[in-house]
């Protein structure tokens, strides 16, 4: 009995506990509660942002099919605007030579363009002024964090390329004939549209596919330079053509009345749980406060974008865990229903509910991963939220719900307050 009390309060001060950090956040780790301002990134449909158009201009005496171009111009920049965080944008071919971007959350148009990054081409140049390799010779580019070689003093961020076999050659001479300069000038930059981007010094010749471009970067700089080098090349130009601000397609009080909305919604199905399901069905409330907080504490940890298809995607969740609950509810009646204590009902119930609730999640859980993988924007923001939702719902079912119940089966309480209409089949826990 006293460790069936001690497991029930643990487990009631926790879910307080959650929801204190999802509304007021910890400063000490600069978590922010979600209904501050900037906790939750907001899509295009709910805060605005910028919308860009770019006109494709190839190179003169170029023979690239127009089509094929702007298709991979626009893998390109979805590319740019995912590894930034942006799954939000959305990118629409416009015409026969023109691409559209729309970014949320970004008011300026100009800064919306520094974030996409250059939309020309990507060059290493030696100090003399010579190209050394060209974007399209860059296998990848990735932000690491460690130590850079056995001679560095502690962990920095840095940045990991790798180069195609072709371009080996030419990036060993260049690295040879810049580690010899004494004036100063050792160093190669890389430019973006003739802006130089990172201008690392070479000390060494780098006779290799793999080579680390280092400094005094924060993760930000390094992830940001990671992602302009490893975009690559466009196959043509791009000119920006239109770049204007766009409000909210929702309303400034769209999220509000979503939040809203499905505030009332959980309480009518909080009501109707508790009706129906009497003690267990108040389990599932306190079951469904816990899902809410500890959702709300990953969308402000994750920095998901939040847009009205992943409202939906929570929405849906919600009622997915609701429904959880209910087949172990139903069970648990059943088990009663043949006369079993409530100690052994809620035990069989639990049992018998497992499997079913299990491969629904599983099933659910292996969508939400197709159409992040295969999904573009809005697409994408819907499979984190269902992904993150079935996550959770299915652990405040299988843990939340069963320490509770599994702690008030220690008490004699009737039967009837877990569901059971016939009161002879097992008034006391046994």
């Amino acid at each position: 009995m006293k460790n069936s009390v001690t497991s029930l309060v643990l487990t009631i001060l926790c879910i307080a506990l959650a929801v204190l950090i999802a509304i007021f956040g910890i400063n000490a780790f600069n978590l922010g509660g979600v209904f501050e301002e900037d906790t939750i990134r907001k899509g295009l449909d709910l805060v605005g942002g910028s919308s860009i158009t770019f006109k494709a201009v190839p190179e003169e005496g170029s023979d690239v099919s127009m089509d094929d171009a702007i298709e991979k111009a626009t893998n390109i920049l979805r590319r740019r605007l995912d590894s930034l965080g942006y799954t939000e944008a959305t990118i629409a071919r416009v015409g026969s030579d023109q691409i559209r971007i729309e970014i949320p959350g970004i008011d300026n148009p100009d800064e919306a363009v520094q974030t996409l990054g250059s939309t020309a081409k990507l060059v290493f140049r030696d100090s003399d002024g010579n190209v050394v390799i060209e974007g399209k010779d860059v296998k990848s580019a990735t932000k690491q964090y460690g130590q850079v070689n056995s001679d560095s003093l502690g962990s920095q961020y840095y940045v990991a390329l790798e180069f195609n076999s072709t371009a080996r050659s030419a990036f060993a001479d260049a690295t040879s004939r810049m580690a010899a300069k004494t004036d100063g000038n050792n160093y190669i930059s890389i430019e973006l549209d003739d802006t130089v981007i990172s201008r690392p010094s070479v000390n060494e010749r780098i006779d290799s596919t793999n080579c680390v471009i280092s400094g005094s970067f924060t993760e930000d700089e390094a992830t940001n330079l990671a992602v302009l080098i490893s975009s690559g090349q466009l196959p043509v130009a791009l000119e920006e053509n239109e770049l204007r601000s766009v409000g909210a397609s929702l309303g400034s009080e769209a999220l509000s009345t979503s939040i809203i909305a499905g505030l009332i919604g959980v309480i009518l199905v909080m009501i109707y749980m508790v009706l129906i399901y009497r003690l267990p069905g108040f389990v599932s409330v306190l079951s469904l406060i816990a899902y809410t907080a500890l959702f709300g504490i990953i969308l402000a940890v994750a920095k998901v974008n939040l847009s009205l298809p992943g409202i939906a995607g929570i929405i849906l969740t919600i009622g997915m865990a609701v429904d959880s609950n209910v087949v172990i509810y139903e069970r648990i009646k059943e088990e009663l229903r043949l006369g079993k204590t409530v100690k052994a009902a809620v035990k069989s119930g639990f049992s018998r509910a497992f499997t079913a609730i299990l491969d629904s999640n599983v099933t659910t859980l292996i969508a939400a991963v197709v159409l992040w993988y295969y999904g573009t924007g809005s697409v994408q923001g819907f499979a984190i939220t269902l992904f993150i939702g079935t996550l959770v719902s299915l652990f405040t079912a299988l843990v939340v719900t069963r320490v509770i119940l599994y702690a008030l089966t220690e008490f004699k309480i009737s039967s009837w307050f877990f569901g059971a209409s016939n009161k002879k089949s097992a008034d006391l826990v046994q």
